[in-house]
């Protein structure tokens, strides 16, 4: 395993954990894909985690303006899935603390009860996946509101689906990139056409 690890090592570690399947998948949102990945089903396992948080936080820690930043940086996640690459991170980097957010039904989302994220705090937005960007962009706006800087956005996996979101200049930081073909929906879906079995997921 090299000292970051390289896309292939990645995706071997997801694919040995189950994490990463090849298919026929359908989402919520209505988008098809060939292929489903789920981290947490790769981050159970305390070695893997170790080894994928580690190597994102040395991704992260080669931006001079975030290591600087480090003893007061604050790590925000969205719940759930973002919370055990937040905790990695924020181990790994040294930084300050970890903050989360969470969704209740159709509601925007809000930082947990008794978290009070203050003004002028340096925040690094992390996840485990980007899909379409959408969490880390409303993440994104909570912060502002409250007032503190998003330094960066730090994901395990970039996935990007023909819906993701313009983050501008931002730093961005991913462990791995999959190229997993998204189509619109079932009329669009290659593998539709091709009879091939679908399954559905929930995430």
């Amino acid at each position: 395993m090299h000292f970051v690890p390289t896309k292939e090592e990645v995706e071997r570690l997801l694919r040995d954990t189950g994490a990463l399947r090849d298919g026929h998948f359908a989402y919520p949102n209505g988008l098809h894909a060939n292929q489903y990945l789920q981290v947490a089903l790769a981050m159970r396992y305390y070695q893997h985690a170790k080894v994928l948080s580690v190597g994102l936080s040395r991704q992260v820690r080669a931006d001079p303006e975030i290591r600087a930043a480090i003893p007061q940086l604050s790590i925000v996640a969205p719940a759930t899935g973002g919370l055990p690459v937040a905790y990695g991170v924020c181990e790994a980097l040294r930084a300050n603390q970890v903050y989360w957010a969470e969704r209740e039904g159709s509601e925007r989302m809000r930082f947990r009860q008794f978290l009070e994220l203050g003004r002028d705090e340096k925040v690094l937005l992390v996840d485990d996946i980007m899909r379409t960007g959408t969490k880390l962009s409303e993440l994104r706006e909570l912060v502002a509101a409250h007032g503190a800087q998003v330094v960066g956005l730090a994901v395990m996996i970039y996935e990007p689906t023909p819906r993701m979101q313009n983050f501008g200049s931002l730093p961005f930081f991913k462990l791995a990139q999959l190229d997993t073909r998204f189509w619109e929906g079932e009329e669009d879906c290659e593998l539709c056409r091709a009879g091939i079995p679908l399954q559905r997921v929930w995430v």
